[in-house]
């Protein structure tokens, strides 16, 4: 390992890639960097398992701020599941975050309401509507600035 290391998250939305992709687009300002469908693959037949639809996205980027998320639609089943792990979202402001919050609770589920923590003027956590864990902050140094 070097210093260069970079680790991704790497979410197998198991057919539901496309519109979870829109969803992040619409929800968080996301930018598609890169998506490429089962049927765009130089190798054919694409190598793993791929879905009978050949319009599934086999590999995507997208980007959030600075974090960039690889996505796929994997074996294309329509059942993701997303265990033993969050993505933490930190963001400037509490309105940032109010907006935020708000936009990933749409048809997910609010497992702790935003309210003031001893580590964040506002921190929430909440599963959107594909079973993604997210935990929501105002930016621990954003909140320092602010006292």
């Amino acid at each position: 390992m070097t210093n260069k290391s970079i680790i991704q998250p790497y979410l197998f939305f198991d057919g539901k890639c496309e519109e979870a992709i829109e969803f992040y687009k619409r929800a968080l300002g996301a930018h598609v960097n890169m998506l490429m469908r089962y049927k765009e693959s130089p190798e054919k037949p694409p190598p793993g398992c791929a879905p009978a639809d050949s319009n599934k996205i086999m590999h995507a980027q997208f980007q959030i701020g600075q974090t960039v998320i690889m996505a796929s639609d994997g074996r294309a089943t329509g059942n993701p599941k997303f265990e033993g792990f969050a993505l933490s979202l930190s963001l400037p402001g509490q309105a940032d975050v109010d907006k935020a919050f708000a936009a990933l609770s749409d048809g997910g589920k609010v497992e702790m309401p935003l309210a003031k923590t001893f580590f964040s003027a506002r921190f929430g956590m909440v599963e959107d509507r594909f079973g993604v864990f997210w935990m929501v902050l105002v930016t621990p140094d954003s909140a320092k600035a602010a006292k």
